[in-house]
Protein backbone atom coordinates (compact mmCIF):
# COMPACT_ATOMS: atom_id res chain seq x y z
CA UNK A 1 0.00 0.00 0.00
CA UNK A 2 1.53 3.17 -0.48
CA UNK A 3 1.87 6.19 1.81
CA UNK A 4 0.05 8.72 -0.21
CA UNK A 5 -3.83 9.51 -0.59
CA UNK A 6 -2.99 11.44 -3.67
CA UNK A 7 -0.27 10.13 -6.00
CA UNK A 8 1.30 11.72 -8.78
CA UNK A 9 0.07 9.67 -10.94
CA UNK A 10 -2.88 6.71 -11.70
CA UNK A 11 -3.24 4.90 -14.85
CA UNK A 12 -6.56 5.43 -16.41
CA UNK A 13 -9.02 2.85 -18.22
CA UNK A 14 -11.34 5.58 -20.62
CA UNK A 15 -13.49 2.30 -20.74
CA UNK A 16 -13.12 -0.13 -23.78
CA UNK A 17 -9.14 -1.08 -22.86
CA UNK A 18 -9.99 -4.85 -21.92
CA UNK A 19 -13.33 -5.26 -24.52
CA UNK A 20 -10.49 -4.18 -26.96
CA UNK A 21 -7.67 -6.48 -25.49
CA UNK A 22 -9.90 -9.69 -25.58
CA UNK A 23 -10.85 -8.72 -29.09
CA UNK A 24 -7.17 -8.66 -30.16
CA UNK A 25 -7.14 -12.09 -28.30
CA UNK A 26 -9.86 -13.75 -30.31
CA UNK A 27 -8.43 -12.67 -33.33
CA UNK A 28 -5.56 -14.78 -33.18
CA UNK A 29 -2.97 -12.47 -33.65
CA UNK A 30 -1.36 -11.14 -31.27
CA UNK A 31 2.07 -10.13 -32.32
CA UNK A 32 2.52 -6.38 -33.69
CA UNK A 33 1.00 -4.80 -36.90
CA UNK A 34 -1.88 -6.48 -36.55
CA UNK A 35 -5.49 -4.46 -36.96
CA UNK A 36 -5.54 -2.51 -33.70
CA UNK A 37 -1.80 -1.24 -34.19
CA UNK A 38 -3.44 -0.14 -37.76
CA UNK A 39 -6.10 1.32 -36.20
CA UNK A 40 -3.96 3.63 -34.32
CA UNK A 41 -1.64 4.90 -37.20
CA UNK A 42 -4.75 5.42 -39.13
CA UNK A 43 -6.30 7.39 -36.27
CA UNK A 44 -2.72 9.36 -35.53
CA UNK A 45 -2.41 10.12 -39.05
CA UNK A 46 -5.90 11.37 -39.55
CA UNK A 47 -5.73 13.51 -36.53
CA UNK A 48 -2.24 15.01 -36.88
CA UNK A 49 -1.58 15.12 -40.71
CA UNK A 50 1.50 13.25 -40.50
CA UNK A 51 2.56 11.15 -43.81
CA UNK A 52 2.48 7.97 -41.47
CA UNK A 53 2.82 7.09 -38.20
CA UNK A 54 4.26 4.53 -36.87
CA UNK A 55 3.47 2.19 -33.24
CA UNK A 56 6.88 1.75 -31.69
CA UNK A 57 7.32 -0.21 -27.91
CA UNK A 58 7.95 3.49 -26.34
CA UNK A 59 8.73 6.71 -27.36
CA UNK A 60 12.73 5.60 -26.46
CA UNK A 61 13.04 3.45 -29.28
CA UNK A 62 10.97 6.18 -31.77
CA UNK A 63 14.14 8.56 -31.19
CA UNK A 64 16.54 5.61 -31.84
CA UNK A 65 14.82 5.08 -34.76
CA UNK A 66 14.81 8.26 -36.03
CA UNK A 67 18.38 8.41 -35.34
CA UNK A 68 19.12 5.51 -37.81
CA UNK A 69 16.49 7.66 -40.05
CA UNK A 70 19.12 10.42 -40.22
CA UNK A 71 22.15 8.59 -40.74
CA UNK A 72 24.03 10.26 -38.01
CA UNK A 73 27.22 8.82 -36.63
CA UNK A 74 31.16 9.61 -35.79
CA UNK A 75 32.18 13.25 -35.83
CA UNK A 76 28.49 14.46 -36.19
CA UNK A 77 26.64 16.56 -33.61
CA UNK A 78 22.95 16.58 -32.49
CA UNK A 79 21.44 19.52 -30.52
CA UNK A 80 19.47 18.69 -27.97
CA UNK A 81 17.98 21.00 -25.23
CA UNK A 82 19.43 20.12 -21.53
CA UNK A 83 16.73 20.23 -19.79
CA UNK A 84 14.70 16.76 -20.84
CA UNK A 85 14.81 13.28 -20.32
CA UNK A 86 17.88 10.99 -21.58
CA UNK A 87 16.47 9.14 -24.09
CA UNK A 88 16.67 12.53 -26.34
CA UNK A 89 20.17 12.08 -26.51
CA UNK A 90 20.47 8.78 -25.92
CA UNK A 91 19.25 7.43 -29.22
CA UNK A 92 21.81 9.85 -30.86
CA UNK A 93 25.21 9.17 -28.97
CA UNK A 94 24.21 5.57 -29.76
CA UNK A 95 25.04 6.18 -33.15
CA UNK A 96 27.94 7.68 -31.96
CA UNK A 97 27.19 11.45 -32.35
CA UNK A 98 28.11 14.20 -30.27
CA UNK A 99 25.48 15.83 -28.48
CA UNK A 100 25.28 19.76 -27.63
CA UNK A 101 23.61 21.16 -25.49
CA UNK A 102 21.87 23.97 -25.37
CA UNK A 103 20.02 26.15 -22.65
CA UNK A 104 16.26 26.73 -22.34
CA UNK A 105 13.80 29.55 -22.13
CA UNK A 106 12.86 30.92 -19.16
CA UNK A 107 9.18 31.20 -20.19
CA UNK A 108 8.11 27.74 -21.90
CA UNK A 109 10.95 26.14 -20.58
CA UNK A 110 11.47 24.98 -24.22
CA UNK A 111 14.80 24.69 -26.26
CA UNK A 112 15.74 28.42 -26.74
CA UNK A 113 16.19 28.99 -30.16
CA UNK A 114 17.54 32.49 -30.10
CA UNK A 115 20.91 29.98 -29.35
CA UNK A 116 20.58 28.15 -31.79
CA UNK A 117 22.34 29.90 -34.55
CA UNK A 118 25.85 30.58 -32.29
CA UNK A 119 25.53 26.24 -31.19
CA UNK A 120 25.55 25.08 -35.25
CA UNK A 121 28.76 23.58 -36.73
CA UNK A 122 29.89 22.19 -39.99
CA UNK A 123 29.10 18.93 -38.05
CA UNK A 124 25.80 19.89 -37.08
CA UNK A 125 23.19 17.17 -38.88
CA UNK A 126 19.89 17.19 -36.10
CA UNK A 127 18.29 19.59 -33.78
CA UNK A 128 15.73 17.98 -31.42
CA UNK A 129 13.61 20.10 -30.30
CA UNK A 130 11.57 18.48 -27.14
CA UNK A 131 8.04 20.18 -25.93
CA UNK A 132 8.21 20.61 -22.61
CA UNK A 133 4.84 20.38 -21.09
CA UNK A 134 3.30 20.10 -24.17
CA UNK A 135 3.80 23.97 -25.16
CA UNK A 136 5.24 24.07 -28.66
CA UNK A 137 8.96 25.30 -29.11
CA UNK A 138 9.52 28.37 -31.46
CA UNK A 139 9.17 26.41 -34.48
CA UNK A 140 8.73 29.05 -37.28
CA UNK A 141 12.10 30.22 -36.08
CA UNK A 142 13.83 26.59 -35.56
CA UNK A 143 12.56 25.27 -38.91
CA UNK A 144 14.42 28.40 -40.88
CA UNK A 145 17.40 28.25 -39.21
CA UNK A 146 17.34 24.43 -39.46
CA UNK A 147 16.32 24.75 -43.63
CA UNK A 148 18.84 27.18 -44.19
CA UNK A 149 21.53 25.50 -42.60
CA UNK A 150 20.41 22.37 -44.23
CA UNK A 151 20.24 20.23 -40.60
CA UNK A 152 17.13 17.38 -39.87
CA UNK A 153 14.86 18.59 -37.51
CA UNK A 154 13.54 15.60 -35.11
CA UNK A 155 10.71 16.49 -32.13
CA UNK A 156 10.64 14.44 -29.10
CA UNK A 157 6.98 15.05 -28.58
CA UNK A 158 6.46 13.01 -25.17
CA UNK A 159 4.19 15.40 -24.22
CA UNK A 160 2.28 17.09 -26.59
CA UNK A 161 0.41 14.58 -29.04
CA UNK A 162 -2.83 16.76 -30.12
CA UNK A 163 -0.85 20.25 -28.86
CA UNK A 164 -0.61 22.91 -31.57
CA UNK A 165 2.02 25.60 -32.38
CA UNK A 166 0.18 28.49 -34.91
CA UNK A 167 -2.84 26.46 -35.44
CA UNK A 168 -0.27 23.62 -36.48
CA UNK A 169 0.01 20.18 -34.32
CA UNK A 170 3.31 19.23 -32.90
CA UNK A 171 4.72 16.43 -34.49
CA UNK A 172 4.41 17.70 -38.16
CA UNK A 173 7.22 20.50 -38.58
CA UNK A 174 10.46 18.28 -38.35
CA UNK A 175 11.00 15.55 -40.79
CA UNK A 176 10.45 13.08 -38.34
CA UNK A 177 8.95 13.54 -34.87
CA UNK A 178 8.10 10.72 -31.57
CA UNK A 179 5.60 10.37 -29.42
CA UNK A 180 5.44 8.41 -25.95
CA UNK A 181 2.51 6.15 -23.98
CA UNK A 182 3.82 5.73 -21.15
CA UNK A 183 2.26 5.65 -18.05
CA UNK A 184 2.50 9.10 -17.02
CA UNK A 185 0.96 10.06 -20.79
CA UNK A 186 -2.06 11.45 -21.67
CA UNK A 187 -3.11 8.57 -23.57
CA UNK A 188 -1.23 5.14 -22.33
CA UNK A 189 -0.37 1.68 -22.93
CA UNK A 190 1.92 1.36 -20.10
CA UNK A 191 4.87 1.44 -22.10
CA UNK A 192 4.64 2.49 -25.89
CA UNK A 193 5.35 5.28 -28.20
CA UNK A 194 5.43 6.11 -31.96
CA UNK A 195 7.37 7.42 -34.74
CA UNK A 196 5.59 10.36 -37.04
CA UNK A 197 7.02 10.42 -40.65
CA UNK A 198 6.08 13.49 -42.35
CA UNK A 199 9.25 13.18 -45.14
CA UNK A 200 7.66 11.07 -47.44
CA UNK A 201 11.19 10.17 -48.67
CA UNK A 202 11.49 8.35 -44.97
CA UNK A 203 8.82 6.08 -45.05
CA UNK A 204 9.77 2.91 -46.84
CA UNK A 205 13.37 2.68 -44.87
CA UNK A 206 11.18 3.69 -41.44
CA UNK A 207 9.14 0.06 -42.32
CA UNK A 208 12.24 -1.70 -42.68
CA UNK A 209 14.54 -0.76 -39.82
CA UNK A 210 10.77 -1.41 -37.92
CA UNK A 211 10.74 -4.78 -39.09
CA UNK A 212 14.71 -6.36 -37.81
CA UNK A 213 16.08 -4.90 -41.55
CA UNK A 214 14.24 -6.82 -43.38
CA UNK A 215 11.37 -5.66 -46.44
CA UNK A 216 8.91 -7.78 -44.53
CA UNK A 217 6.08 -4.93 -44.86
CA UNK A 218 6.74 -5.01 -49.07
CA UNK A 219 6.63 -8.95 -49.01
CA UNK A 220 2.86 -8.75 -46.77
CA UNK A 221 1.86 -6.05 -49.96
CA UNK A 222 3.01 -8.48 -52.48
CA UNK A 223 5.65 -5.79 -53.85
CA UNK A 224 8.35 -8.69 -53.51
CA UNK A 225 7.94 -12.70 -54.13
CA UNK A 226 10.01 -13.22 -50.36
CA UNK A 227 11.44 -11.21 -48.03
CA UNK A 228 15.24 -10.64 -47.10
CA UNK A 229 17.48 -8.55 -44.98
CA UNK A 230 18.21 -5.64 -46.61
CA UNK A 231 19.60 -2.79 -43.92
CA UNK A 232 20.08 -2.50 -40.26
CA UNK A 233 16.96 -2.39 -37.92
CA UNK A 234 15.14 -3.80 -34.61
CA UNK A 235 12.37 -5.06 -33.01
CA UNK A 236 10.23 -2.31 -32.07
CA UNK A 237 6.26 -3.36 -32.73
CA UNK A 238 4.18 -3.29 -29.74
CA UNK A 239 1.96 -6.28 -28.99
CA UNK A 240 -1.47 -6.14 -30.11
CA UNK A 241 -2.65 -6.13 -26.44
CA UNK A 242 -0.93 -2.81 -25.95
CA UNK A 243 -2.10 -1.67 -29.12
CA UNK A 244 -6.03 -2.73 -28.02
CA UNK A 245 -5.23 -1.09 -24.98
CA UNK A 246 -4.16 2.24 -26.71
CA UNK A 247 -7.09 2.02 -29.11
CA UNK A 248 -9.74 2.58 -26.31
CA UNK A 249 -7.65 5.65 -25.19
CA UNK A 250 -6.98 7.27 -28.58
CA UNK A 251 -10.47 6.84 -29.28
CA UNK A 252 -11.50 8.87 -25.93
CA UNK A 253 -9.27 11.88 -26.58
CA UNK A 254 -11.76 14.31 -26.69
CA UNK A 255 -12.94 13.45 -23.35
CA UNK A 256 -8.84 12.81 -21.99
CA UNK A 257 -8.01 16.33 -23.27
CA UNK A 258 -11.65 17.91 -21.78
CA UNK A 259 -10.72 16.05 -18.01
CA UNK A 260 -6.79 17.06 -18.15
CA UNK A 261 -8.05 20.88 -19.67
CA UNK A 262 -10.40 20.69 -16.14
CA UNK A 263 -7.33 19.92 -13.79
CA UNK A 264 -4.90 21.95 -15.54
CA UNK A 265 -7.32 25.13 -15.31
CA UNK A 266 -8.56 24.57 -11.24
CA UNK A 267 -4.88 24.57 -10.65
CA UNK A 268 -4.62 28.00 -11.97
CA UNK A 269 -7.44 29.33 -11.07
CA UNK A 270 -7.27 28.38 -7.40
CA UNK A 271 -3.58 29.03 -6.98
CA UNK A 272 -2.61 32.08 -8.82
CA UNK A 273 -3.71 34.56 -6.18
CA UNK A 274 -1.18 32.69 -3.71
CA UNK A 275 1.50 32.15 -6.12
CA UNK A 276 2.12 36.11 -7.05
CA UNK A 277 1.96 36.64 -2.96
CA UNK A 278 5.03 34.38 -2.52
CA UNK A 279 7.16 34.51 -5.69
CA UNK A 280 6.28 31.51 -6.89
CA UNK A 281 5.76 31.12 -11.10
CA UNK A 282 2.81 29.17 -12.47
CA UNK A 283 3.07 27.81 -15.97
CA UNK A 284 3.33 29.96 -19.25
CA UNK A 285 1.37 29.25 -22.29
CA UNK A 286 1.90 31.70 -24.98
CA UNK A 287 -1.48 32.67 -27.17
CA UNK A 288 -0.24 31.11 -30.34
CA UNK A 289 0.44 27.61 -28.48
CA UNK A 290 -2.61 25.28 -27.70
CA UNK A 291 -1.20 22.77 -24.84
CA UNK A 292 -2.72 19.29 -24.41
CA UNK A 293 -2.53 19.69 -20.71
CA UNK A 294 0.43 18.05 -19.99
CA UNK A 295 0.88 18.94 -16.74
CA UNK A 296 0.82 21.60 -13.97
CA UNK A 297 4.01 22.60 -12.39
CA UNK A 298 5.47 25.50 -9.87
CA UNK A 299 9.03 27.07 -10.07
CA UNK A 300 9.18 27.87 -6.58
CA UNK A 301 12.09 30.58 -5.25
CA UNK A 302 14.80 28.32 -4.35
CA UNK A 303 15.97 24.77 -4.21
CA UNK A 304 15.42 24.91 -0.76
CA UNK A 305 11.92 25.75 -0.47
CA UNK A 306 11.19 23.13 -3.47
CA UNK A 307 12.64 20.60 -1.18
CA UNK A 308 10.63 21.74 1.73
CA UNK A 309 7.11 21.91 -0.54
CA UNK A 310 8.11 18.28 -1.22
CA UNK A 311 8.41 17.27 2.44
CA UNK A 312 4.90 19.27 3.20
CA UNK A 313 3.42 17.73 0.81
CA UNK A 314 4.47 14.32 1.92
CA UNK A 315 3.30 15.01 5.38
CA UNK A 316 -0.10 15.73 3.96
CA UNK A 317 -0.33 11.70 1.97
CA UNK A 318 0.34 14.10 -1.33
CA UNK A 319 3.13 13.16 -3.66
CA UNK A 320 4.76 15.80 -5.93
CA UNK A 321 7.66 15.49 -7.67
CA UNK A 322 10.94 17.74 -9.41
CA UNK A 323 11.91 16.97 -13.00
CA UNK A 324 14.86 16.67 -15.15
CA UNK A 325 18.14 17.10 -14.10
CA UNK A 326 20.14 19.10 -16.25
CA UNK A 327 22.04 16.61 -18.67
CA UNK A 328 24.87 18.68 -19.24
CA UNK A 329 26.00 18.41 -15.66
CA UNK A 330 25.59 14.75 -15.87
CA UNK A 331 28.52 11.79 -15.27
CA UNK A 332 27.98 11.40 -19.49
CA UNK A 333 26.94 14.95 -20.30
CA UNK A 334 30.22 16.15 -18.56
CA UNK A 335 32.25 13.75 -20.81
CA UNK A 336 31.05 15.27 -23.66
CA UNK A 337 32.04 18.78 -22.05
CA UNK A 338 29.34 20.15 -20.17
CA UNK A 339 30.04 22.60 -17.45
CA UNK A 340 28.14 24.05 -14.47
CA UNK A 341 27.23 27.17 -16.08
CA UNK A 342 26.89 26.56 -19.43
CA UNK A 343 23.14 26.42 -19.12
CA UNK A 344 22.23 28.69 -16.89
CA UNK A 345 18.26 28.43 -16.95
CA UNK A 346 18.16 24.92 -17.06
CA UNK A 347 20.32 24.83 -13.94
CA UNK A 348 18.47 27.61 -12.34
CA UNK A 349 14.83 26.08 -13.16
CA UNK A 350 15.71 22.00 -12.27
CA UNK A 351 16.40 23.12 -8.98
CA UNK A 352 12.93 25.22 -8.68
CA UNK A 353 10.38 22.93 -10.16
CA UNK A 354 7.80 20.86 -8.61
CA UNK A 355 5.49 19.18 -10.59
CA UNK A 356 2.08 18.70 -9.00
CA UNK A 357 -0.02 15.30 -9.08
CA UNK A 358 -2.19 15.27 -12.65
CA UNK A 359 -4.08 12.51 -13.62
CA UNK A 360 -6.80 11.45 -16.02
CA UNK A 361 -9.67 10.75 -13.17
CA UNK A 362 -8.32 13.34 -10.20
CA UNK A 363 -11.42 14.18 -8.51
CA UNK A 364 -12.12 17.67 -7.92
CA UNK A 365 -12.07 16.70 -3.89
CA UNK A 366 -8.24 15.58 -4.73
CA UNK A 367 -7.90 18.35 -6.83
CA UNK A 368 -9.33 20.51 -3.44
CA UNK A 369 -6.48 18.98 -1.03
CA UNK A 370 -3.74 19.26 -3.04
CA UNK A 371 -4.69 23.30 -3.54
CA UNK A 372 -5.71 23.48 0.55
CA UNK A 373 -2.08 21.38 1.07
CA UNK A 374 0.10 24.14 -1.06
CA UNK A 375 -1.85 27.03 0.30
CA UNK A 376 -1.36 26.22 3.86
CA UNK A 377 2.67 25.81 3.03
CA UNK A 378 4.78 27.89 5.50
CA UNK A 379 7.91 26.69 4.98
CA UNK A 380 9.53 29.99 3.12
CA UNK A 381 12.28 30.48 5.40
CA UNK A 382 14.00 26.80 3.92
Amino acid sequence: MSDYRILFNRPYVSGKEFEYMQEAAASGHLSGDGQFTKRCHALLEAATGTARAFLTTSCTHALEMAALLTDVGPGDEVIVPSFTFVSSVNAFVLRGAKPVFVDIRPDTLNLDERLLESAITERTKVIVPVHYAGVGCEMDAIMELANRHNIVVVEDNAHGLFGKYRGQPLGTFGALATQSFHETKNFTCGEGGALLVNDPALIERAEILREKGTNRSRFFRGMVDKYTWVDIGSSWLPSELLAAYLYAQLEQREDIQARRARIWHYYQEHLSDWACQHGVRLPIVPAHCEQPYHMYYLLLPSLNVRQALIAHLKAHGILAVFHYLPLHLSDMGMKFGGRPGDCPVTEDISDRLLRLPFYNAMTEAELAAVVEAVRSFDGWDA
